[in-house]
């Protein structure tokens, strides 16, 4: 390609003339044209752009002005033959009686004008299908009226002229009666063809003033502005079968053509590469060869598309035998290929075989939708104006599930569809063969005969040759069903988009493992890299025709961008393919391999996942994996990390979701290296290694990205809350263990095993659990001490940690902790998540203070130096650290309802403590019994209870220890039981345990089985409208212990539940509820007592108390088990905020602290009994442990 230093200057004229320019005359070139500098060498001069060269400017003798792809192409005059030319005076708009000669062409599309019969662009064109009247003014003159704007020109004669008025007449008419037959870029008029694939202001070199460009089919077209452009009159256009692209700088580009270099400048970078991409596909579509098309267009039926109507398709689906247009072609290939085969008429020469083209003369749109369009409702057709939200939903119903097809009579007996296409496919009867075909006939069904056991064997043995062109590209061809959920197809089978690349890359030699050590600098070599039309060719040099090797873009399942200096050369990167090898590529320049990466990552990744483009990726690829609630299918999805985010395109769903890798609960390799799974509180994440070399990759980096990076708080493994695990871990041992322990943080644990400690938390805490025996308290709490006092910025941040100090001088209270929570305010996310964990650790710590020695004041010796990384001089700061224990309520807004929770958890613990003072039994054996399924001796299971324990680890705790595998749809749950009620209650996955254990009576016990209605209760919870349920219920009320309340029996009630409140009324048309209960305050047990006799056997059990712990009890019945399953299930629902069940809770691994190996499978001292069996069970096991074996 010719650089534009290359191209012949023109000499200037003075100024003050008018110059030749691509503006019409009625334009001052002076408003718009910036000259450049004489002998600037810029093929743009006083001249303007258009410098006369000759026609055969693309011969032989000048074979650099054709980019690489161009050689041999002929730069030929435009596609549309030229009707009428000649030369015509034109007089300017604006009243001027001085007339100008210009050359004038007419084609079928275009009334345009030049400077010279040899000029390649011209200076104005007129869409023909905007002139509406052509008149005589007289004096050899005539009139091109438009819808908005009149052209005058005059003929050398009165013959001359009649005869140019009757030309632009017959056009103009003509061009009116196909008006249906042209897709216009606007509602209006038009300036090209086809709908514009990108428009917009770009600046052009040699002009003041943006102009507008439009990148339309083969063509791209200049206009003066926007207005002209939504007119349709231009400056001139470009054939882009003689054009090529060449990216300048950052934000410039040059168009070159035989006659010109157009360089043009975007506003940015992305801008530029996107206009660059649009140019780049012009081309192509330019290059494209349209004899396929004529001759498949013979076919009237085939020069609409089969699915919108859109004029002139150029594209087809060779397996279903129908010509589409551009649009539909695009939603076609999401169907995938095991529905539809799409390829272009134009461009993809080798497909279109002589048989090929005659079955579309023979099938094509007419019959095929005659079978397939048999049935289509008005309101369902789609039009060339469709969305493609309304293509892909048409077309899924039409081809994918067959819903609009003509069902063949033998439709649902297979045997006899089988045996129908073996013999139609020995006649010409192609529809039959098409209708049998996809109403279920195997295309390899057998056929009986041994000579030709498959139907294209008996169609090549009939002379069938359409019949076994047919059968050939429908070998591999999906039978339309309704039940689309469980289709094979890939879904990422849509075009990539065109991206081109070129320059100097470092390259070593591929491998088949991956990149272990550093590679030096003199293990690369250097190789000139191209990526153009899906393929990234490496050559010896920038002067060789052919490369050293290739790789297609659709064969990139992974890329990755390594550290700086990660090998010999600065900035290097990988790339791993199918075929299990991997490329490794290097640049001196981080800004060029950054393009590089871009390019690359552009030319391969799907356009559904594109956002992931923007993202800072260290890692981006496609990945098998199997998650929600459908696990039978690996799907394929989208996968970039970027720092310690694992940002994901699933398969089904419209955007990327981001992991959080540090707040993952579980990080673990399933199988030989084969499954990586990834566990967060609501999904499971099951990412398959399907191909070994580019998942190990994977595996490793998101390990390293889920570990701790730093010392400062946001870079540690993260809890679901924002605390770090490294402080939930530690505070939750101490918790468990150590709150009676004497001068618990005053005291110092072992330097060695501290420091140990530590070390290991900070890789990675997920991994560590503490242990009572073979971790001490005090090395627990000194280990949290030393990682608040070594944390990087501080808990209180260097930023504002004087301001903290400083609000201690406040002698108002009010006032110093309305401070205190506005300082609270302005810390990050994670350190205010810590210090109210913290100080709400310390707030339980002091309430056992009568044990442990550490009173408020105590703690805030020792902590306060400690947060505030002082030397313990400042009294302030133990004075900060007294005041946020001293008013923890206020300061942090903790509401009632969790007062309430925590002060049950220390009750339970004070209450375990009492219960273990008399044995030997630690601190923090909390030992409770759960039966699986049933209530009987050998299903009982001993667990140990920590007090941050759920309902749903304490299940799959029962679950793994009985070894149980949870299928889907399996909906495990832990209830608790009533035997006095004859009532039992699933306990919500979050509930903590330790505060239900406390509550319970000698008579209720907990229980893990499946909920058998839950399934139809998330059915039901899906499908309806609103959060409220309201009906008639039979209602009875427990009589208190002065015999008040309802005498007895049921009585008919309305009832409206929301999520605030459960009101009941009287009757339907009661205006005011004679009772209301807040829906915090209630808990619902599914069945009654019998000896209540109640109406039906779909009953409930409510119990309620309000804040002065005053109680009610009620019973409530249902006419059905359906109604009885929709009220339970929306008490569910408004109770905990919508989350009745997790996404994946069938597969979900909540981190809890493994069993004890000292336990082993003994049954140890049961949480069960009154305080006084408890105790006595306690001194039996502490005296002799085999007690409780003896009678085994």
């Amino acid at each position: 390609m010719a650089d534009k230093e290359d191209a012949e200057p023109v000499t200037g004229r003075p100024r003050s003339l008018r110059a030749n320019s691509l503006f019409s005359e009625d334009e001052l070139v002076e408003d718009y044209y910036d000259a450049p500098p004489a002998n600037s060498g810029s093929s743009w001069s006083d001249n303007g752009p258009s410098p006369r060269l000759p026609a055969p400017a693309f011969s032989g003798s000048s074979p650099g002005m054709l980019g690489d792809g161009m050689e041999g192409t002929a730069a030929t005059a435009p596609l549309s033959p030229t009707i009428k030319a000649g030369w015509l005076d034109k007089n300017p708009p604006q009243g001027s009686y001085i007339y100008q000669k210009r050359w004038v062409k007419l084609d079928a599309d275009y009334l345009r004008y030049f400077d010279s019969e040899k000029d390649a662009y011209s200076k104005r064109f007129i869409p023909v299908s905007s002139i509406s009247r052509v008149t005589s003014i007289g004096d050899q003159k005539f009139e091109v009226i438009t819808n908005n704007r009149n052209f005058v020109f005059r003929a050398e004669s009165d013959a001359d002229r009649n005869e140019w008025i009757r030309t632009l007449q017959q056009i103009a008419e003509e061009r009116k009666s196909k008006a249906l037959e042209r897709t216009l870029m606007s509602p209006t008029t038009s300036g090209a063809a086809d709908p514009a694939d990108k428009s917009g202001f770009l600046e052009l070199r040699g002009f003041k003033h943006k102009l507008f460009v439009a990148v339309a089919g083969d063509k791209v077209f200049l206009y003066k502005n926007a207005e002209d452009y939504r007119l349709g009159i231009g400056i001139t256009y470009i054939e882009m079968n003689v054009g090529n692209v060449k990216e300048v700088d950052r934000r410039g580009f040059d168009l070159t053509t035989p006659y010109r270099i157009f360089s043009f400048s975007a506003d940015s970078d992305q801008e530029k590469e996107e206009w660059v991409e649009a140019m780049q596909q012009s081309i192509a579509e330019a290059l494209s060869n349209s004899e396929v098309a004529e001759r498949i267009w013979v076919v009237e039926s085939n020069r609409f598309c089969a699915d919108c109507g859109s004029p002139k398709p150029d594209w087809a689906s060779i397996n279903l035998c129908v010509v589409i247009c551009k649009r539909c072609a695009g939603e076609h290939r999401g169907l995938g290929p095991g529905i539809t085969k799409v390829r272009s008429l134009k461009m993809d020469r080798k497909v279109w075989t002589e048989e090929l083209i005659e079955l579309f003369h023979q099938i094509g749109n007419a019959v095929a939708n005659q079978f397939w369009a048999a049935n289509v409702p008005p309101s369902e057709a789609i039009t060339p104006a469709s969305s493609s939200q309304e293509r892909r939903r048409f077309l899924i119903a039409k081809y994918r599930e067959g819903k609009y097809r003509r069902y063949h009579p033998l439709f649902g007996n297979q045997e006899e569809l089988d045996r129908a296409l073996c013999a139609a496919v020995t006649t010409s009867d192609l529809a039959e063969t098409q209708a049998l075909l996809f109403c279920g006939a195997a295309v390899t069904c057998a056929t009986g005969d041994p000579q030709c056991p498959t139907p294209l064997a008996l169609a090549e043995k009939s002379g069938q040759r359409l019949q076994m062109e047919f059968l050939l590209h429908n070998k591999n061809s999906e039978t339309p069903r309704l039940e689309v959920g469980g289709s094979e197809e890939k879904p990422y089978s849509v075009p990539l988009p065109s991206v081109t690349h070129n320059g100097f890359l470092y390259k070593t030699p591929s491998m088949a493992k991956p990149v272990g050590e550093r590679k030096g600098q003199e293990e690369f070599s250097r190789r000139w890299c191209t990526l153009q039309d899906g393929v990234l060719s490496y050559y010896e040099n920038d002067r060789n025709a052919v490369p050293n090797g290739e790789i297609k873009v659709e064969e990139i399942v992974c890329l990755v961008n390594n550290p700086p200096n990660a090998h010999g050369i600065e900035s290097t990167f990988e790339i791993y393919i199918e075929s299990e090898r991997l490329y490794l590529f290097g640049l001196e320049s981080p800004d060029s391999a950054r393009e590089w990466l871009k390019s690359i990552a552009k030319s391969f990744v799907h356009p559904r996942a594109e956002e992931l483009l923007a993202l800072d990726f260290e890692r981006i690829g496609r990945l098998h994996y199997k998650g929600g609630l459908n696990l039978e299918r690996a799907k394929e999805g989208w996968f970039a990390l970027a720092g310690s985010t694992l940002h994901v395109c699933f398969e089904d769903s419209e955007r990327q979701e981001p992991l959080q890798l540090r707040k993952l609960q579980e990080l673990s390799i399933q199988g030989d290296n084969e499954v990586l799974v990834l566990v967060e509180r609501r999904r499971t994440l099951y990412i398959q290694g399907e191909r070994k070399l580019d998942f190990l990759g994977w595996v490793h980096a998101i390990q390293k990205a889920a570990g701790s990076a730093g010392d400062t708080l946001s870079e540690q493994q993260l809890t679901e809350s924002d605390v770090p695990l490294l402080v939930d871990r530690c505070i939750d041992y101490i918790t468990q263990c150590g709150l009676t322990s004497e001068g618990i943080y005053r005291k110092s644990g072992q330097n060695s095993k501290t420091t140990s400690l530590l070390e290991m938390l900070r890789r990675d805490a997920r991994s560590v659990r503490l242990k009572e025996g073979e971790h001490q308290v005090d090395d627990v709490a000194n280990t949290l001490k030393r990682f608040f006092r070594d944390l990087g910025d501080g808990l209180f941040t260097g930023r504002w940690g004087q301001d903290w100090l400083r609000a201690t001088a406040l002698e108002d209270e009010e006032a110093k902790i309305s401070e205190y929570r506005r300082l609270l305010g302005t810390l990050p996310t994670v350190n205010r998540a810590t210090l109210k964990a913290l100080i709400n650790h310390l707030f339980r710590v002091q309430r056992f203070s009568g044990e442990n020695q550490m009173n408020t004041h105590n703690l805030a010796i020792v902590f306060g130096p400690t947060l505030f990384q002082t030397d313990g001089k400042d009294y302030k700061a133990g004075r900060v650290v007294e005041d946020l224990i001293s008013h923890y309520v206020k300061i942090f807004n903790v509401n009632d309802q969790e007062m309430k929770k925590q002060q049950d958890e220390i009750m339970a613990i004070m209450k375990m403590r009492e219960a273990a003072s008399s044995g030997t039994q630690q601190a923090g054996d909390f030992i409770c019994t759960v039966y699986l399924e049933e209530k009987k001796t050998e299903a009982e299971q001993h667990v140990k209870i920590p007090a941050t324990m759920t309902a749903e680890e304490l299940t799959f705790e029962i679950l793994d220890r009985r070894k149980i595998v949870m299928k889907e749809k399996d909906y495990w749950s832990c209830f608790e039981v009533n035997e006095r009620e004859e009532a039992e209650r699933p306990l919500h996955y979050s509930e903590k345990v330790l505060p239900i254990l406390h509550c319970l009576g000698t008579e209720s016990y907990l229980v893990v089985k499946k909920q058998m209605s839950m399934e139809n209760m998330l059915i039901y919870l899906a499908s309806r409208v609103g959060d409220c349920k309201h009906g008639m219920m039979k209602f009875r009320e427990e009589r208190n212990l002065l015999g008040l309340g309802l005498s007895t029996g049921f009585h008919d009630r309305y009832f409206i539940l929301n999520h605030t409140c459960l009101r009941l009324y009287k009757e339907v048309r009661s205006h005011k509820p004679e009772k209301e209960w807040p829906v915090r305050n209630l808990k619902v047990y599914l069945g009654m007592k019998k000896k209540l006799r109640p109406p039906t056997c779909w009953g409930f059990t409510v119990f309620y108390e309000n804040e002065k712990h005053e109680k009610q009890q009620w019973y409530l019945c249902c006419d059905t088990q359906a109604d009885l399953r929709e009220w339970f299930a929306t008490f569910l629902h408004v109770q905990n905020g919508g989350a009745l069940w997790p996404s994946e809770t069938s597969k979900v691994r909540a981190s809890r602290s493994q069993q004890d190996s000292r336990l082993g499978n003994i049954s140890l001292i049961p949480l069960r009994g009154n305080e006084s069996e408890m105790r006595n069970s306690v001194a039996a096991f502490a005296t002799d442990p085999l007690t409780l074996l003896r009678n085994v």
